[in-house]
């Protein structure tokens, strides 16, 4: 722990500290530096005790019931859970505004996270952004490969996570990987310049995107029934009900980008080899088709209506010739 106090000592408005087991426990508590071993000590044995089952068993709603219990004391600011790849799986309490004024300027706040929820924003405003670049494709598909994975699939998986650990092993999982890859690969083969063929094909990949969502949801589905069978046991109040709704929603969201974005990058892939191959009628259109690709991609950043912005980027796409 004399490490940890170390650590300490440099992070937001009194403490934080740092678990492996195998995820770190992130929890901020309004101490006098004087007291941050002792405590830190105490409070580490205890969530380490408490989250080692749920975190080895991925039980996150136990995880949230932990955090967010722990959070009703008064005294704690915030706690989170983090897996030792920094994803954030379960949080409770809140980073109040004061916690930055009251601040002392020696003091450095490090935050980690993939999204920017309402209780960060105080905080973000004086942070300098750094953003971490995606893990290589062989790391992730060794990672897969140690998971038991077979070699073709993990490979396969990684090179449509682009980086996304987590995106990869929900891949390695879904028999309909190398269909929808496909799908997007041919798209171009299918427009003829008409709106019909285009209504047509935004369709198809609406329809085998919201089937692809099919593992996210079931899982979904059993984290809901968890939690059902935990309020009616011990009543609703800390049972991290609506930041498990909150959290599915986000996941949905995200899995839904992340297999556009994946989409795109292959239908760009199709009009450059399109190209190789001497398939398009004019050179400079493929030029002109891979940045409506690369626009419609940092579309995505707004938020936009997915079906209407598939429509207008497959309106503007010419077609490849066999």
């Amino acid at each position: 722990m004399r490490a940890q106090g170390a650590l300490l000592g440099l992070l937001a408005a009194g403490i934080a500290i740092v678990l492996m087991v195998p995820a770190s426990i992130l929890v901020q508590h309004r101490l006098g530096q004087a007291s941050v071993e002792r405590y830190g000590s105490t409070i580490t044995a205890q969530l380490a005790a408490l989250a080692a089952t749920p975190v080895v068993t991925h039980d996150r709603i136990d995880l949230n019931v932990i955090t967010t219990h722990l959070a009703d004391d008064a005294a704690i600011v915030n706690t989170a859970i983090y897996t030792v790849d920094n994803r954030l799986i379960s949080t409770g309490g809140r980073v109040p505004a004061e916690a930055t004024r009251d601040a002392p300027e020696s003091t450095v706040f490090i935050v980690l996270a993939d999204h920017m929820p309402a209780e960060l924003v105080t905080i973000a405003s004086r942070c300098i952004r750094i953003d971490f670049s995606a893990i290589a494709d062989d790391v992730v598909a060794a990672t897969l490969r140690a998971e038991g994975v077979p070699p073709e699939q993990a490979q396969q998986s990684a090179q449509a996570a682009k980086g996304d650990l987590s995106r990869a092993r929900l891949l390695a999982v879904d028999p309909n990987l190398v269909v929808r890859r496909e799908m997007f690969a041919q798209t171009p083969y299918a427009l003829d310049g008409t709106g019909r063929a285009v209504v047509a094909a935004v369709d198809e990949i609406i329809a085998a995107i919201e089937a692809a969502a099919a593992p996210l949801v079931e899982r979904h589905a059993g984290e809901v029934t968890a939690l059902e069978q935990r309020i009616a046991a011990m009543g609703e109040r800390g049972s991290g009900k609506k930041a498990l709704e909150e959290r599915h929603k986000r996941e949905l969201r995200r899995h839904r980008t992340d297999e556009l974005r994946s989409g795109l990058v292959t239908l760009g892939g199709a009009y450059r080899d399109a190209l190789v191959a001497g398939h398009l009628p004019r050179p400079d259109s493929a030029a002109t088709a891979i940045s409506r690709i690369h626009a419609s991609l940092e579309a995505f950043e707004r938020n936009p209506n997915e079906q209407l912005l598939l429509q207008s980027l497959l309106l503007g796409l010419p077609s490849i010739v066999r």
